[in-house]
């Protein structure tokens, strides 16, 4: 009996991700690549105007987080999810309490096929029950965001209030967090660091800058589509141009 082909979307903003993706299945006969998306907008788009059985979605996009194209879709019309995902520890554990499956950057073909496997299992049950899990996926996002970050300094951590930082800076495989007169080191990338962080306090406004929305006081245009973020105390951040329209959301309030 022949097997009934199931459509996937692979949604990430790496070429040579979806590129190995499309390899790994190219032997799978029940699947069938239903197309590729780099961008949440684009992945909302799609999902809307086609017929989908599966998300392979990454985690972080350019214009947002995988997160953002289940809210906006809607739980109860997104088809099966499998994350896909460079963080470890924070994304894996939600992942797994709400049912959810992932692939953790980098992986293999066995993984792929294996997560797929399981995939097909769960589509042949309640699709109530997967928008159940997407839903509760969505709460657990909205209700982990840590109050407290620890820095370890030596023998010695320092505990940080989340809202005492201003503004947080990248610096290799760290970040800065600028904190009034006092900086901290924390031992994490910029882009590890904002999947843990609240998105409605801090915005991230360029490649290497988050900023605390609630120390902005003042937002000046500059020239070619960017802005210069005066915050409380004095500090002015500039944004970069592939941010303009999350400032542009905040001016609307």
């Amino acid at each position: 009996m022949r097997m009934k082909k199931f459509r996937l979307l692979i949604v990430d903003d790496e070429p040579l991700i979806r590129a190995g993706i499309r390899d790994g299945l190219s032997e799978r006969d029940d699947v069938e690549i239903a197309g590729e998306c780099g961008s949440v907008s684009e992945a909302i788009d799609t999902l809307r105007s086609d017929e989908v059985d599966l998300v392979l979605l990454d985690v972080e996009l350019p214009d947002g987080k995988g997160f953002d194209v289940i809210r906006r879709v809607g739980p109860e019309r997104m088809p099966a999810v499998v994350f896909v995902t460079a963080y470890d520890r924070y994304a894996i554990q939600a992942f797994e309490v709400n049912a959810v499956d992932y692939l953790l950057k980098p992986f293999d073909q066995s993984r792929l096929l294996a997560s797929l496997d399981r995939v097909r299992d769960r589509l042949a049950g309640s699709g109530d029950a997967l928008a159940r899990r997407l839903e509760a996926l969505l709460q657990a996002r909205e209700t982990q965001w840590p109050q407290t970050l620890v820095v370890r300094k030596g023998e010695r951590f320092d505990i940080v209030s989340v809202m005492s930082v201003d503004w947080i800076e990248a610096a290799n495989n760290y970040a800065v967090l600028h904190c009034g007169a006092v900086d901290h080191v924390f031992g994490e990338t910029l882009a590890s660091l904002e999947t843990r962080l609240d998105p409605t306090k801090f915005l991230r406004v360029h490649r290497s800058t988050i900023v605390n929305a609630a120390r902005i006081v003042a937002v000046h245009t500059m020239i070619g589509g960017v802005y210069e973020l005066e915050l409380r105390g004095g500090t002015r951040v500039k944004t970069g141009r592939q941010y303009r329209d999350r400032i542009r959301k905040l001016l609307d309030g």
